[in-house]
């Protein structure tokens, strides 16, 4: 198996939502070429900030073809593919390994908690086994705020002996940098990527393989300076740009604030159960965010 390496300031994108609450496809496809255009390196899709666990397994497969129909460069993009049906998490993998993405970004199956590490191998061996023609390779998502269920560095390391080759990385969100820094260690062949920006300028020395962040879908273009010429003051500015969501709710605000950069009120919209970004945050955000850029 051969397949491009993933690098660099990753977005996890957001996904645009029509009306009635399905992704609005042509918004969505419309945001991934802005950002690939503007400082993106790759994209995230579907992922927390994407809302895939809100969507259907129908909705999660039509945002994967819209992709791939609008032409957009699949090789520079992961797509989320966990869920808490095995049988989801298997056609979902085999539709993007099919589709061409480069990569398949998996939760582990996060209703039962407490499982022993036995059922998150043979959930991870039924999805290899499935998905052989192509063998997209596979990147772990740890996220245990959410999910409730960690891929411990033993773990990982246990499922990379199993799977040589298949299992490439992880995207961690824990903002636990000690399990960042453990687990980027455990191979040279094995990327790390934290969710943050924070890290590129380590990143850029090798420490980690860039970042997976929710807030590159606003400073890109900031994240991308840090991390291919080194610029601290655009890192800053970077930072300082997701640093207005300390103690507010990041995906409704990203999207807020996606909606007032691109000047349309309507990619604010989030899918239930989460709740809109309140009118006090979005005045308080957009304006710390228009000073920011010198607007």
């Amino acid at each position: 198996m051969t397949a491009k390496r993933l690098r660099g300031v990753i977005a996890a994108i957001a996904t645009p939502l029509a009306d009635d609450g399905s992704p609005d496809l042509a918004k969505a496809t419309k945001l991934a070429r802005f950002l690939l255009d503007n400082g993106c390196d790759g994209l995230n899709v579907l992922g927390t900030t994407g809302e895939a666990t809100s969507f259907s397994l129908d909705e999660r497969k039509r945002v994967m073809d819209a992709y791939r129909d609008a032409g957009l460069p699949l090789d520079r993009m992961m797509v989320g593919t966990g869920a808490a049906a095995m049988s989801d998490a298997v056609a979902l993998t085999r539709h993007a390994a099919t589709l061409g993405f480069a990569g398949a970004l998996v939760l582990p199956p996060f209703y039962y908690k407490g499982v022993p590490d036995d059922g998150l191998v043979a959930y991870i061996d039924t999805i290899v086994a499935a998905v052989t023609t192509p063998a997209i390779p596979l990147y772990r998502y740890h996220y245990p705020q959410q999910s409730g269920l960690h891929w411990h560095v033993d773990l990982v390391k246990r499922l990379l002996d199993a799977h040589k080759g298949r299992i490439v990385g992880l995207k961690d969100s824990s903002g636990d940098m000690a399990y960042a820094k453990a687990a980027a260690a455990i191979s040279s062949d094995f990327d790390v990527f934290p969710s943050t920006e924070a890290v590129l300028l380590e990143a850029r020395s090798g420490a980690f393989a860039g970042c997976i962040s929710a807030t590159a879908n606003l400073n890109a273009d900031l994240c991308q300076r840090g991390w291919s010429s080194g610029d601290q003051a655009a890192l800053d500015a970077a930072v300082s740009i997701r640093k207005l969501f300390d103690g507010k709710a990041l995906v409704p605000g990203v999207k807020a604030l996606l909606g007032h950069i691109h000047r349309d009120a309507a990619i604010g919209r989030v899918k239930p159960p989460l709740a809109p970004f309140p009118e006090a945050d979005r005045a308080a955000v957009t304006a710390e965010y228009d000073r920011i850029r010198g607007a």
